[in-house]
């Protein structure tokens, strides 16, 4: 009895201890001075941090519905159509932000998140969650982005040409070489499919361009150029296959693109809104204003062209334009209100960003990547428009360059 009564009170004591051991570890975790808390205080102004705040969700706001609203309204507009090349060089400096913003800004954001030394070591420095996290939303994006065209097409009842037409060793093309056979001779771009779009990971990144049945690229190339200076319409004694079928295909295909595109910048612009939104340092938030000014106009720039392309009824579009726009203003908003006992070097708000930015970056990074630069730069319209082919290209570099450089300050 005696020596079960020792154990007993060993045990005890070794219980208190090992109590005692994690509340003190928790509480040097939660109020770690490593955690920075004294840089935050030495800009702390809450009275001018709380004006700036309402400066920046005015100008955010403005930014965002101005970048939305170019595409959506002006693609009635000569100059601003979504099949000219005023919108393409737009578009493509609108991907260099895009793919800028996950690669510079949310993937490192996610990865310092996740490394704070507010977190415990183990396992949050033992493995790179980060990266990690970031690699998953892309495979669940091509995913999403296949499913997804795969149940709008059903849905619309759209035939597929490809699966008719393109089948390797089918019995019916009579082809024992695997070959994708064509109608007529044409020199076709690597992965370039009849219907014009890019055949890019195993699935269907179509480009916005139409049909084209001609014997040659270099004729294909001269009819190209006088359709679209004739507009849409036919009249050459042969088909240029612009049909519905392609059309629907098309618009099939920027509705998967536009809304995968809006949830991963909406799922990074909360996390952006609330950091800004609970931050008391006028010396943070200062330059955080017009680098998210400039961030949220031209990725609205490019989701709005997305919404353009699908052709959504104009209640849908005006819905998510707005929901985008007022993203980023909620967030500080929700930050605003929460900053007087929210402490974002907390376990839980730490693990949270950390987690949403490489999530974000992973998404922005493979839609940047696939749906926006491969598709508009691998399609027969650019290869058919060598001055296209160079100022898309520079507005690209000096899009991402731009983004990239905004890293210095925020």
């Amino acid at each position: 009895d005696f020596w079960s009564l020792l154990c007993l009170r060993g045990f005890a004591g070794k219980t208190r201890v090992f109590s005692e051991s994690l509340l003190q570890n928790i509480s040097e975790t939660m109020g770690n001075s490593s955690c920075a808390s004294s840089e935050l205080e030495a800009c702390r102004d809450e009275s001018a941090a709380r004006v700036l705040k309402f400066v920046a969700i005015a100008s955010i706001l403005l930014a965002g519905v101005a970048g939305i609203a170019i595409p959506l309204v002006g693609k009635h507009r000569r100059f601003l159509r979504t099949d000219g090349s005023l919108f393409v060089a737009a578009k493509a400096f609108a991907a260099g932000v895009i793919l800028a913003t996950g690669f510079v800004h949310m993937l490192p954001g996610g990865s310092d998140a996740l490394n704070n030394p507010c977190l415990p070591e183990y396992p949050w420095a033992k493995f790179p969650f980060s990266t990690f996290f970031a690699m998953i939303a892309s495979l669940v994006t091509l995913l999403v982005d296949f499913v997804g065209t795969q149940y709008y097409e059903s849905k619309q009842g759209i035939a597929k040409p490809i699966e008719e037409q393109v089948r390797v060793g089918s019995e019916d093309s009579g082809l024992e070489s695997g070959i994708v056979p064509v109608p007529v001779k044409e020199i076709k771009v690597f992965g370039e499919e009849e219907s014009g779009g890019m055949h890019i990971v195993g699935m269907h990144a179509h480009a916005a361009h139409h049909r084209h049945s001609h014997p040659q690229e270099q004729g294909a190339c001269v009819n190209h150029v006088r359709e679209q200076s004739h507009g849409h319409g036919s009249g050459h004694g042969h088909s240029h296959g612009l049909g519905d079928g392609d059309d629907e295909e098309s618009g099939v295909r920027h509705v998967v693109v536009s809304q995968v595109l809006e949830l991963g910048i909406v799922s990074h612009s909360v996390i952006i809104g609330l950091s800004l939104g609970v931050s008391q340092s006028p010396c943070t938030i200062r330059p955080l204003i017009a680098a998210l000014s400039f961030h949220q106009f031209f990725e609205g720039f490019a989701l709005g062209g997305c919404i353009s392309q699908a052709q959504f009824k104009t209640s849908s579009a005006a819905i998510m334009a707005c929901f985008f726009a007022m993203t980023t203003p909620a967030g500080i908003g929700i930050g605003t209100a929460i900053a007087s006992f929210y402490n974002p070097y907390s376990t839980g708000a730490l693990i949270a960003e950390g987690i949403l930015d490489s999530l974000s970056a992973g998404i922005l990074i493979y839609m940047a990547l696939v749906d926006l630069i491969a598709a508009d730069f691998l399609s027969k319209r650019m290869s058919c428009n060598f001055r296209l082919q160079i100022v898309s290209y520079f507005m690209l570099f000096l899009g991402a360059g731009l983004m990239s450089l905004l890293a210095i300050w925020a």
